[in-house]
């Protein structure tokens, strides 16, 4: 083989080598990026969401507290991959004095959401819709002042009609009074599509049954999702 032969020859080489290389290079890239493309980076929970309620909020008469609403919320907002997590400080039995008392030692823990669900134990006891309306406004002004940036969110409640007629309305105006004067986010009626049918409610016809509470979640996410 000539001088110029031997030139050629490793002159086509080089490219050659060349070539393999980067075509070897540009696969890994795709493999890479199909990778990446794949995987989807875990969202650390940071936020908090904060379920203060009673038994409707801590899933009273339900086999696992898993059922109850703010944890079928925990499951949709994971599916979502969004960075909450939902804590369930439901109290069965509380009234809106007994969460005034409880709420101090709640907020211990950072609070980014604020859901207040509190005030049907009240209207079932016939409490003044004064005291209840004072009480609620003073859980959020404790929220508040220990946490300026979180944001709220209130379920709004309705009482039997057997209570009266004005009982009934001065009750059910509570919500959407406190919720304005509050600058929260209403609910308008957490039992929404739920009280009344036998089907959804337990034995007691108060309580949610799972498929009751199903419909609590969705009317909560319903006005939760939007502040997320």
């Amino acid at each position: 083989m000539n001088h110029k032969n031997v030139l050629l020859y490793a002159v086509l080489s080089f490219f050659l080598l060349i070539s393999c290389n980067s075509t070897g290079t540009n696969s890994q890239a795709e493999n890479t990026a199909d990778t990446s493309a794949i995987e989807q980076p875990k969202v650390e929970k940071n936020k908090r969401i904060l379920f203060f309620g009673n038994s409707l909020t801590a899933g009273y008469g339900l086999d696992s507290k898993d059922l109850a609403f703010p944890n079928l919320i925990q499951q949709k907002i994971d599916s979502l991959n969004l960075p909450y997590t939902c804590v369930n400080a439901g109290l069965s039995g509380e009234t809106t004095a007994g969460g005034l008392d409880r709420i101090d030692w709640i907020l211990k823990d950072p609070v980014d959401v604020f859901v207040l669900e509190l005030g049907a134990n009240d209207g079932l006891r016939g409490i003044s819709t004064e005291t209840t309306t004072k009480n609620l406004k003073a859980i959020v002004e404790k929220v508040r002042k220990a946490y300026p940036d979180c944001k709220m969110v209130l379920a709004g409640m309705m009482v039997p009609p057997s209570m009266g007629e004005k009982y009934f309305n001065d009750f059910s105006a509570i919500f959407p009074k406190v919720a304005k004067e509050e600058n929260m986010t209403l609910v308008p009626f957490l039992l929404d599509r739920v009280a009344g049918i036998t089907a959804l409610n337990q034995s007691d016809a108060v309580h949610p049954t799972k498929e009751g509470q199903v419909i609590l979640a969705e009317n909560v996410w319903k006005h939760l999702q939007g502040i997320l």
